[in-house]
């Protein structure tokens, strides 16, 4: 099975939210339909990052990295260097 970590970016509020799944097109769904509840009044999102892993760790593992990232710089490099076709 595949997993992802990603960052999604609020429309509404411009803010990043950093996450990983197993299913990254029902999640970006359900982040939108407001059943996240830590996001549901951010919506609607877009994908602006995604990496693919073989296995939930390594996944979670690069979750946690992004999040400890302090300024932001980690987090825009990320960005910047993913592929605009594979979003």
């Amino acid at each position: 099975m595949k997993y992802y970590t990603y960052i999604l970016k609020s429309e509404k509020d411009d803010r990043n939210y950093i996450g990983f799944t197993a299913n990254l097109k029902r999640r970006l769904e359900w982040h939108n339909t407001g059943k996240n509840i830590s996001t549901a009044h951010r919506g609607p999102f877009k994908i602006i990052y995604f990496q693919e892993f073989h296995d939930k760790k390594s996944a979670m593992d690069h979750e946690a990295w992004i999040k400890k990232q302090k300024g932001g710089v980690k987090i825009k490099e990320l960005i910047n260097n993913q592929r605009k076709d594979k979003i």
